[in-house]
């Protein structure tokens, strides 16, 4: 198949830019004037960009995309602003979805920082309220809390006799009871309550995240789908859809394993980081040291500002910490691995160090997240190249409880984007999503502006911290590549690249950075085929 794009404004690197480019069997063979392209493009199809702006396809370097196409379908709750609110979407969804008694709800979005009634986290009272004839589990935004009702717990066999799990929480209301929260590790107490869906229903739910993932430009996603319990059967699923040729995003797999023996065993199965395609691919091992700022559960090395009871919720020791990445480390295996608190990045930073040594970064180990930071520990991600994989979107939240959580001056060496590319640290960007939105323009305008998507503050929270608008394109697309060791082929529009694109509705280059966020995505095209085409 071989198209010509032309007549657009095409960005190929900052301040560099063309008119039309020539894609052949799903490759770049050519990026120049309109003038020359036509000259050879011969026969090729040609598509009119209509002086609309071309980008490199967005890649997300970390997101839960199969739980994307789940939250299509699920109780969501985010942007609910009240606890009444929470428990009138919940009997909303299950009338509009007329889900039978006993069935289990599951969902995801509440954040209590958000009510107005009571600022408090939901509990099972709450969600009782919703109903007592189905078990219900909704996850806070950030993942890292679940609250369920009292006919979730029972199902679970949750008690107050019941262990509590390391690197959890099964927390108790001032009486001793149980509250209906739980947190980080004890969250697996609950998995007993999924009932599994068939081939067919999980297919379908990795085509709605796919059409939703092109809706906004993005052809590549660095995703955490495959886990301890479902490896096979999530690798299988992503390779029946590539093989069909009927994946419209590339995906490159982080892969989570919270224990050795289940890291062990994935390694003796024969998997490695680079193993398969450039549509679908083994990435890195992916594992967790602490939870979420909103949750009050990231690692500090303080104690929280605003609740000195507590430092964060540790989910692996350093000794167990240690011992994964020495063994991912070794078998050739990269690295990813979520720290938020600056206690859990110090962590990882030490284990990426003894195995690192003095030598390049060459399995080019990562720290997804990133948070909360100072210079020293900034220094280090250089010193050691580590990679930070990062989510700007965050800001629209985070801003608000940056400053509470672990006070001013930490705050303001916290997200810290324009100082990671000053010091020259490989940088990608991503959403987290369905934790925030997947939406690619939205995590532009907090980078760039450092506001939250009501445009607030106006000057933009520590704008000493703003990037701009090319370096966050450079970090969303070739920062990403880089992350994936696909820089050489992934992430520019120039000769030999994969011809990955998004089309937008304007010139985002020539517009106010206030005026960001109305930007759209016109067109998405992957391998140089149309996957997307706004109505």
């Amino acid at each position: 198949m071989r198209r010509a794009f032309i007549n657009g404004k095409i960005y190929m690197n900052s301040g560099q830019f063309a008119e039309a480019v020539l894609v052949e069997d799903g490759v770049i063979t050519a990026v120049g004037r309109t003038s020359e392209i036509e000259l050879i493009a011969g026969d090729a199809e040609r598509v009119d960009l209509e002086g609309r702006t071309m980008l490199p396809g967005f890649n997300d370097s970390h997101c839960h995309f199969y739980s994307v196409g789940v939250s299509l379908t699920s109780l969501m709750m985010l942007g609910c602003t009240s606890i009444a609110q929470c428990i009138e979407e919940g009997r909303r969804f299950i009338e509009r979805n007329q889900v039978a008694p006993g069935r289990l709800i599951s969902g995801r979005g509440w954040n209590q920082d958000y009510f107005t009634d009571e600022n408090r986290m939901l509990d099972r009272h709450d969600l009782d309220k919703i109903s007592t004839e189905h078990p219900i589990v909704v996850r806070r935004a950030c993942g890292h809390v679940a609250s369920c009702n009292s006919l979730a717990l029972e199902r679970a066999g949750i008690t107050t006799d019941t262990p509590v799990p390391d690197g959890g929480e099964i927390r108790r209301d001032a009486q001793g009871n149980l509250s209906g929260i739980l947190t980080e590790n004890a969250i697996a107490l609950l998995d007993c309550l999924e009932e599994p869906p068939t081939d067919e229903e999980m297919e379908r739910t990795l085509r709605a995240a796919m059409a939703y993932a092109a809706s906004h430009g993005i052809t590549s996603v660095h995703t955490n789908d495959v886990k301890n319990d479902n490896a096979e059967r999530m690798l299988s699923l992503w390779n029946r859809l590539t093989e069909r040729g009927e994946s419209t995003v590339r995906a490159y797999h982080q892969c989570c394993f919270t224990n050795i023996e289940g890291l062990r065993s994935f390694i003796d199965a024969g998997y490695k980081t680079g193993q398969g395609s450039d549509m679908n691919r083994i990435g890195p091992i992916k594992l967790f040291i602490d939870g979420s700022l909103g949750a009050r559960t990231a690692v500090t090395r303080q104690p929280y500002a605003d609740d000195p009871r507590t430092t964060g919720v540790l989910c692996l020791t350093q000794a167990q910490l240690d011992e994964l990445v020495r063994t991912a480390h070794e078998s050739g295996f990269q690295v990813a691995t979520h720290a938020i608190g600056d206690g859990g990045i110090d962590m990882v930073l030490k284990s990426y160090e003894q195995v690192i040594g003095q030598g390049p970064n060459t399995l080019r180990h990562a720290i997804i997240h990133c948070q909360i930071t100072d210079m020293p520990l900034l220094e280090r991600f250089k010193r050691s190249d580590i990679t930070a994989q990062v989510q700007p979107i965050f800001l629209h939240y985070d801003m608000q409880i940056v400053e509470d959580r672990v006070g001013h001056d930490l705050a303001m060496t916290s997200y810290a984007f324009n100082t990671m590319d000053e010091l020259g640290i490989h940088v990608a960007y991503g959403t987290d999503s369905p934790v925030e939105d997947l939406h690619t323009i939205n995590n532009l305008h907090c980078a760039v502006n450092r506001q939250n998507l009501k445009r607030q503050p106006a000057e933009g929270f520590n704008p000493a911290e703003c990037v701009t608008l090319e370096q966050a394109i450079d970090n969303y697309t070739i920062g990403s590549a880089y992350a994936s060791f696909d820089e050489d082929k992934k992430g520019r529009i120039q000769p030999g690249y994969l011809a990955d694109f998004c089309v937008l509705d304007r010139d985002i280059f020539a517009i106010d950075t206030s005026e960001i966020m109305d930007v759209r995505v016109d067109m998405t095209i992957l391998g140089g085929r149309t996957v997307y085409t706004r109505a």
